[in-house]
């Protein structure tokens, strides 16, 4: 029915021969700026105003904004959190008109030992949870120490600081920021190295679910085009799966999320399968597993309810979630009751006949929280381990606590893929996997998961032959020589590997490696040299620039390697006396 309204409000304006300006002007604009479709979603805003504002207000719309003290009053500043374990105190305030970030430590006199303090650019989550910071060092992003939690009320140290002080240095990664933003623009998979414009859009946009947007803008501003033909995607008139494609792109986490060979996640488009650019796997379920790994396993937990499978796969996750309206705390229970009563209601379909349905005794259904809300029983939260401070809802939708898992949760293989669940699987149902996506997922399991580390060295071995030109395989196989102690052959599979993509850091680093064993140390310390340039703000890597540096008597320019280092990383005790000591 919106869609319909939409379409007729905007072929009316049409057929009154009339479109404001600035939205002409704007298609205008975008086609010429935009060649690989994109327009933003502001541009959607003047035909639909109503959608457009609405989404704005939910989660999705409000994912990131820039940290302009001005805008994110919503923030309570300034605000301190004490580590006892470190020493160290973090704070969060606002100087000369910026959102900063600091690290300090004191000494038992309560003189300072340092003090680390960086102007936060963009602050990234919804609320719901938290709030966390991003800021911008040089090539990098990287995340702030601190994270605001709304169940605490309390500024505490964000996700992954508790295992580890990793200052300001901890860089975002390609496939954690294309959930949360609009068209990031990572140069790639893993350095944190951003384009100079991070992010064409903050915010997840209109884009992100309806796919490029420049030919449906210019069609409707111009007066010669067939508006009938709207070259956008709209969700609701693809096939089911392809619709969970759109949500099951971010909401699917899966064991392993491999991008296809050459591409990216920005290549994914709305309307096509995820799987043309992404590749999603799980390791296969046992009977012991626990019933609670569903850490973003959104789409997964879905397909294994009774809902899912009452309906043979048609189940969507639009059929309960509306991508352009979020309910708020208070709303939830009758609109979420709402859509349980499309399949669950009596003849009338309404939302009151779920409660007539439900065999659950009123007192019961009164202390969930919401009180009397479907999803409070079938759909229960749970404390996220993975993240301080954090819950998730379970997608299984159970009918009772502690359902166990359906049988079809254990037939999740294929024969041409025995050892992993292909969770985004086109309608095929082939999982002829390309040989180099399935060298990737088993070496990232196997980092974590022992029975896999058989299944990739196999497939090293295969891809050596069959694709030897390209630079991970031969950095994976530079790797492999190099622990199996093959020296000559890590150091010729490594020199190939920057041959075909000299930015890789780590190419250079497990070359100075091998160099260092095989005593070529001027050789090895310019390897080094090369993987510290590129990843300035790296501490490990600059750490151990500055040891090999002074172990070969370098000495000079092993203190100016120090200097950069503490200037990066002042945490380091460690590394502040071994200055002190070099400077005497």
């Amino acid at each position: 029915m919106v869609r319909l309204l939409l379409l007729v409000v905007c072929s009316a304006i049409m057929l009154a021969g009339w479109m404001p300006q600035s939205v002409s002007l704007l298609a205008q604009n975008v086609v010429a700026a935009s060649p690989d479709g994109y327009t933003g979603s502001a541009a959607c805003e003047h035909c639909h105003k109503q959608i457009y504002k609405s989404f704005l207000e939910t989660r999705m719309g409000r994912s990131m904004v820039a940290a302009d003290p001005a805008l994110v009053k919503f923030l309570p500043l300034p605000g301190s959190f004490e580590n006892g374990k470190t020493h160290r105190r973090y704070e969060v305030y606002v100087k000369d008109g910026k959102l900063v970030q600091s690290e300090s430590e004191a000494d038992a006199q309560g003189q300072s030992v340092f003090r680390d303090e960086h102007a936060v650019d963009w602050i990234i989550g919804a609320g719901y949870n938290g709030y966390s910071a991003l800021l911008q060092r040089g090539e990098f992003v990287v995340q702030a120490p601190l994270t605001y939690y709304i169940k605490t009320k309390t500024w505490e140290l964000s996700p992954g600081y508790h295992l580890a002080d990793l200052g300001f240095n901890r860089t975002i990664q390609a496939d954690c920021i294309y959930c949360h933003s609009e068209r990031p623009k990572p140069l790639d998979k893993f350095s944190g190295r951003f384009a100079p414009k991070p992010f064409e859009q903050l915010a997840i946009g209109c884009e992100n679910c309806h796919g490029p947007g420049v030919a449906h803008v210019a069609a409707f501003t111009s007066k010669t085009t067939d508006h009938t033909k709207t070259l956008i995607v709209n969700p609701e008139d693809l096939r089911a799966d392809l619709d969970n494609d759109i949500c099951m792109s971010c909401h699917e986490s899966g064991d392993a999320r491999i991008p296809k060979p050459g591409k990216s996640y920005a290549d994914f488009r709305p309307g096509k399968p995820l799987d043309d650019a992404l590749s999603i796997f799980m390791v296969p379920l046992k009977r012991d597993n626990p019933k609670d790994t569903d850490h973003v396993q959104h789409y997964f937990m879905m397909t294994m309810s009774q809902c899912y499978r009452g309906t043979k796969g048609e189940l969507r996750c639009t059929s309960c979630h509306d991508p352009h309206v979020e309910p708020t705390h208070e709303e939830a229970p009758a609109f979420f009751n709402a859509k349980c009563a499309n399949c669950h209601g009596d003849a009338k379909n309404s939302p009151a006949s779920v409660g007539r349905q439900c065999t659950e005794a009123i007192k019961a259904r009164k202390a969930t929280t919401p009180a009397d809300n479907c999803i409070g029983c079938h759909m229960p939260r749970r404390p996220a381990s993975e993240s301080p401070h954090t819950t998730l809802t379970n997608h299984r939708i159970l009918a009772r606590p502690n359902e166990p898992w359906p049988d079809e949760a254990f037939a999740q293989t294929t024969p041409e893929l025995p050892n992993l669940v292909h969770l985004n699987r086109t309608k095929s149902g082939e999982d002829k996997m390309p040989a180099l996506t399935l060298l990737d997922a088993y070496k990232e399991l196997s980092e974590h998961r022992a029975e896999y580390k058989q299944l990739y060295e196999k497939q090293l071995a295969e891809v050596e032959k069959s694709n030897p030109e390209d630079a991970e395989v031969q950095n994976d196989l530079g790797a492999r020589d190099l622990r199996n102690g093959d020296l000559e052959r890590a150091i010729e599979h490594l020199q190939h590997a920057i041959q075909l993509n000299p930015a890789e850091v780590t190419n250079y680093v497990y070359l100075s490696e091998a160099l260092k064993l095989e005593d070529r140390n001027a050789e090895s310390l310019a390897a080094l040299e090369k993987a510290a340039n590129l990843a300035p703000i790296n501490p490990a890597l600059q750490k151990l620039r500055v040891q090999r540096l002074v172990e070969a008597g370098e000495m000079e320019k092993g203190a100016a390697a120090l200097a950069h280092y503490l200037e990066i990383y002042p945490e380091d005790d460690e590394m502040r006396e071994v200055q002190k000591r070099l400077k005497k």
